[in-house]
C-alpha cells in the first residue's frame, strides 16, 4: 500500500481514541467562533462522503473530475448533517466512511490520471489522496492542541 494511502488510513486510529474521550470535551468548541471535535470529525466525514460518491468513480485515464464544491457552503452542509447524531456516532460514520473510501480509491489504477475542474494539474489516485492528508493532519493538530490543554 502506498505511503500516502497509509497515511490517510492512520486518521482512523487517531479518530478512534478520541472514543475515550469524556463526551463534554468533545463537544466543546475548540477556540471562540470555532468548530468542536465533534464537528471537526463531522466535517473529514462528509469530505470523504463527498469523494466516495462523487469522485472516486469518475477516476479513470483523462477524465476531468468536478470541480470541488464551495468550501463554506460543503462545510455548512456538514454540520448541518449532523444534527441529532451523537459524537460518538460520528466517530463510527467516520471509521466506516474512511475504511469504505479507502477500499474504493484502492481499486483505481494507480497509473490513470485526471484533473479536476478547470484545473490543468494531472492528478493520480495519490496526489489526490495527499490533498486531504494535509487537510486531515491540520485539523489532527487541531484536536491534538486543544486535548492536550484540556
Amino acid at each position: 500500500m502506498s505511503k500516502v494511502f497509509t497515511e490517510y488510513s492512520k486518521t482512523i486510529d487517531e479518530v478512534s481514541k478520541l472514543k475515550e474521550a469524556d463526551e463534554q470535551i468533545l463537544v466543546t468548541p475548540i477556540k471562540e467562533e470555532a468548530w468542536s471535535i465533534r464537528e471537526i470529525i463531522g466535517h473529514m466525514y462528509y469530505w470523504d462522503d463527498y469523494n466516495l460518491h462523487n469522485m472516486i468513480s469518475q477516476m479513470t485515464n483523462g477524465a476531468n473530475l468536478p470541480a470541488f464544491p464551495d468550501h463554506d457552503a460543503q462545510n455548512e452542509k456538514a454540520v448541518q448533517s449532523l444534527e441529532g447524531q451523537s459524537v460518538y456516532q460520528i466517530i463510527d460514520l467516520f471509521i466506516k466512511r474512511r475504511e469504505e473510501f479507502l477500499d474504493t480509491v484502492r481499486k483505481v489504477d494507480k497509473q490513470d490520471r485526471f484533473t479536476i475542474g478547470s484545473g490543468k494539474r494531472a492528478f493520480s489516485t495519490e496526489s489526490f489522496v495527499k490533498i486531504f492528508v494535509k487537510h486531515d493532519a491540520h485539523h489532527l493538530k487541531q484536536i491534538e492542541n486543544f486535548l492536550a490543554a484540556h
